[in-house]
């Protein structure tokens, strides 16, 4: 009776063997219709050259974003090449790049066109592990983020946020007492380091209470897992398929540890502040208080989408404001005249004040500018996503529904046609007086889903910077290059390098 089975098996075995082969290739030829379908249905979009059929533009991007080079200057060249709107094409998935101020107002002020769930619904996992989740940043439902919104506002309102500026003071003096050790003209200091353990203890105060002491000198491992989880999120997002390579793998691992490190911390701090709350202890006055209380009064935030948060918040709050400012006191260094009148305008508002008040900040009028001109060229969150699923016009250009258009605040704000002279170094771009081109600037995005942080971001920004040029000469040590490179977000490739001296 068994020989008969195994006789039958193995007579049968081909059949299998060629039913199967057949499957795959019917299904193979299915998808290459759909594919052949996609690119009837965008084809009349204008748009560089596929590398190949199935693969679309995947081989040209992943060449321009090797060794974390910023893939948006060659968005910025298509955009200059084939006009206001032009496509790229991923496997079945199409992006439309507009460079249309009247697409950014259209589709960013508007609440009824999503985030791209394609983009956004990746970052819910990094590499199999559960990384920005729904939080304020990825959720593509507006119904789901506006209840996470209202719950989390309140923490990030002006008078909120006019008490965290003493932490502000308390965490940059510090920084300047650091580095007033080394204010000698010979010892070599990497800002962007030193500015990131700034912004990183700053975030961890503010918001969840907890103080890392990173510029004191004590060791944590918060830096090199944020660090981490960014190069991942950006290796990720450019090569979908690396997870399934062998060689990979080490780097792969290290960021799963990472993003787990960042989740457990931030369940057992979330965890510890509720059970604070049940037991009636003094709270500290933190953002992540307030959110608990507001979640409350709105029939609570599920604690993984509250962890979601965590994540955006210990992420965003740090490296964007460390990455603005790095690149800001790189673009000082060669710029004498406007470092003399920041100085000056430091000297008139703060004079040698050591605490800086909230209404000094509020009179830095020339220093908004130079922030804002920094992060018009150098923007560490160069764009965002939308998602239209019904038929529209773009520039005279009918697109079809069902699409993902990328706005890109660094390709736009390098546009001679919106900033001429776009690659000088000029405040007075943002001068109130001076005539600004509508909708081709937006480094926190634009309309119901622009950045919550935004005010918090800019409120460190010139408390640490005002410090910074307040106390210290700066020189670039020789060698460095004014380059960048894309971890995720956008930062100075050779780290600001300089060397310090105590201002006369």
């Amino acid at each position: 009776m068994w020989r008969t089975v195994g006789s039958l098996c193995l007579s049968w075995a081909p059949s299998l063997l060629l039913c199967l082969i057949l499957g795959i290739l019917v299904a193979f030829l299915a998808y290459c219709a759909y594919v052949q379908y996609i690119h009837l249905k965008y084809d009349h979009i204008p748009g560089p050259p596929r590398d190949s059929f199935l693969m679309g533009h995947t081989t040209t991007l992943k060449k321009a974003s090797e060794n974390y080079r910023v893939v948006h200057d060659l968005f910025l060249r298509w955009a200059e090449e084939y006009g206001p709107v032009y496509k790229i094409n991923i496997l079945h998935h199409v992006v439309l790049c507009p460079t249309s101020p009247e697409a950014v107002k259209e589709f960013m002020m508007s609440p009824k066109y999503p985030k791209d769930p394609y983009a956004y619904n990746r970052l819910f996992y990094l590499f199999g592990k559960r990384f920005l989740g729904k939080g304020l940043l990825t959720d593509p439902d507006h119904n789901h983020w506006y209840k996470q919104r209202r719950i989390i506002d309140p923490a990030f309102s002006h008078t909120y946020l006019m008490q965290m500026v003493g932490v502000f003071n308390e965490k940059a003096e510090q920084l300047m007492e650091q580095l007033a050790e080394k204010a000698d003209g010979k010892q070599q200091v990497s800002l962007h380091a030193v500015i990131n353990c700034v912004t990183l203890d700053v975030i961890t105060k503010v918001a969840f209470g907890m103080d890392l002491g990173l510029v004191e000198g004590n060791q944590s491992a918060f830096p090199n897992a944020i660090s981490m989880v960014l190069k991942g999120m950006a290796q990720y997002m450019h090569d979908p398929f690396m997870e399934y390579m062998p060689r990979h793998w080490s780097f792969i691992r290290q960021v799963q540890e990472s993003a787990e490190l960042l989740r457990k911390t931030g369940r057992e701090c979330i965890m510890r502040r509720k059970q604070a709350m049940l037991d009636g202890e003094e709270l500290p006055k933190d953002i992540l208080t307030k959110i608990l209380k507001c979640a409350e009064q709105e029939d609570g935030l599920d604690d993984e989408i509250m962890l979601d948060n965590f994540i955006t918040f210990f992420i965003a709050g740090q490296e964007t404001t460390a990455n603005q400012l790095s690149f800001t006191m790189m673009e000082l260094t060669r710029q004498p005249e406007i470092t003399q009148r920041l100085r000056q305008e430091i000297d008139d508002v703060i004079g040698f004040k050591k605490d800086i008040g909230f209404e000094d900040i509020s009179n830095l009028a020339y220093m908004t500018q130079v922030l804002k001109e920094s992060l018009r060229m150098y923007p560490p969150g160069p764009g965002t996503s939308r998602y239209t699923k019904d038929d529209t016009i773009i520039e005279g250009i009918r697109i079809p529904g069902g699409v993902t258009l990328a706005f890109n605040t660094y390709v736009m704000g390098r546009m001679e046609k919106f900033f001429p002279d776009p690659y000088k170094f000029d405040p007075e771009r943002f001068n109130p007086s001076a005539p600004k081109p509508n909708y081709c600037y937006f480094p926190f995005a634009l309309g119901p889903r622009s950045c919550l942080g935004q005010v918090f971001s800019q409120l460190e920004a010139r408390v640490v910077l005002s410090k910074l040029l307040q106390r210290y000469e700066f020189e670039l040590v020789p060698g460095q290059s004014f380059e960048l490179m894309d971890t995720g977000t956008l930062r100075p490739r050779d780290g600001v390098v300089c060397t310090l001296r105590p201002r006369k």
